[in-house]
């Protein structure tokens, strides 16, 4: 029989945990202690509350380590110049014309295969800062096609919230992100459309300054750099 909480329990051991991280105490030990103070308050006993938390933390390690291993990927994308050569790549193909959809197409496609949304601006940002400057877009419009593009991503990576989804409906990861493709194309044409009506502003042009950050690492080649992202879904 599956041991029974009561609410107020639950409530409890979640405030305490919340006090004590904010409090800058270490996340896991914040979160195991509220656990099993909760556990006791809502009635479950002590044998009942660790063998609860035992079972959870189980049933968790499956979604756990496919975060770690979207973290592994992504770590190898950027300490290897892949993620940088595939923005660069779909920069360079669109072209200058197309300035904000290659921008935003290249931090979505960084981000879908698990780099996070931060690191991917900052991998593709040398690359659109210098396509930006050349096209004379502003630097406002360059960003919001970098961040959009990245949230567009997001919605079909392998992220925590997609792994959750996955494990609560019990569907196959890789189902789950191909449905939510859709809402990302609509995301990605939003993000377009907005950031093109931001590029025509001239009160914050890319300066030479701007560009001061790129970076000269030697990168591989394409059909090297894609075949991480490649091989991703499939694990």
């Amino acid at each position: 029989m599956d041991a029974q909480f009561t609410t107020l329990g639950a409530l409890i051991g979640l405030a305490i945990s919340i006090v004590l991280i904010i409090r800058k105490i270490a996340p896991a030990y914040c979160l195991i202690l509220g656990a099993l103070i909760g556990g006791l308050i809502g009635g479950g006993g002590l044998v009942n509350t660790v063998n609860t938390m035992v079972s959870g933390a189980g049933s968790m390690m499956s979604s756990v380590l496919r975060i770690l291993t979207s973290g592994i990927l992504a770590g190898a994308l950027i300490k290897t110049g892949s993620a940088q050569k595939i923005a660069e790549t779909i920069v360079d193909k669109l072209g200058e014309r197309f300035a904000v959809i290659a921008i935003a197409i290249a931090t979505m496609i960084i981000c879908a295969v698990g780099v996070f949304i931060d690191i991917s601006v900052i991998t593709v940002a040398p690359i659109a800062l210098a396509i930006g400057k050349k096209a004379g877009l502003s630097k406002s419009g360059v960003l919001l096609a970098m961040i959009g593009g990245g949230k567009a991503g997001n919605i079909v990576s392998p992220n925590p919230n997609t792994i959750a989804v996955s494990e609560a409906f019990e569907q196959p990861l890789t189902s789950v992100m191909m449905r939510n493709i859709i809402p990302a194309l609509f995301a990605l044409a939003a993000t377009i459309l907005l950031a093109s009506l931001l590029t025509r502003k001239k009160d914050d042009p890319i300066t030479a300054k701007d560009l001061e950050g790129s970076d000269n690492q030697k990168l591989p080649g394409f059909f090297s750099a894609i075949l991480g992202p490649l091989a991703s879904p499939s694990c």
